[in-house]
This record gives structure tokens, C-alpha cells and sequence, in this order.
């Protein structure tokens, strides 16, 4: 697995740049972080059978609540395009 580690500052000037990198490329990003953690971001391909979903409900009864208030409100279409968190 090809693993590339960046500063946080370089996430923070293109963050979608960044993570489109790290997607279309398959790398896992390593980020260091200002207090010398380091933090993963991980590409997950969406045709695998991922168990992540499975594990944060199993193990997170706030993820729980939150997947249960979320089925039981409206649906919002999702956006396409340019339009996103950051843009409008």
C-alpha cells in the first residue's frame, strides 16, 4: 500500500485537490499534524465489501443515534457538481 504523508498546512490550502489525490490514487495519506499527531486518511473503494459502516455501528452508540435520526427524517437529494460544503 503506497503511503504519502503531507503537512497539515498543505490539506488546508486545497483540501478537495487533495482528497481527489488521494482517491483517484489510491495512496492513504498520512497528515502531520501541528502537535506532531499524525492522522490517516484512507481511500476506500466503494465496489469492496468495507466493514466500516458495520464497525462505527457495532462500536458507537452516537453513530448509532445518528443513523436513526437520520432514517427518520426527510430526505435531501444529494448535490452534484461544484456545489458542496464549501461552495454554497
Amino acid at each position: 500500500m503506497a503511503i504519502k504523508t503531507i503537512p497539515l498546512s498543505r490539506l488546508e490550502t486545497d483540501l478537495r485537490k487533495t482528497l481527489n489525490e488521494c482517491a483517484s490514487s489510491g495512496q492513504t495519506l498520512v497528515v502531520e499534524m501541528p502537535d506532531h499527531c499524525l492522522l490517516a486518511i484512507q481511500p476506500l473503494d466503494p465496489l469492496e465489501d468495507d466493514t466500516l459502516m458495520d464497525d462505527l455501528l457495532a462500536a458507537n452508540p452516537k453513530f448509532r443515534q445518528l443513523v436513526e435520526k437520520s432514517k427518520r427524517g426527510p430526505r435531501k437529494p444529494f448535490l452534484t457538481g461544484e456545489t458542496g460544503l464549501t461552495n454554497g
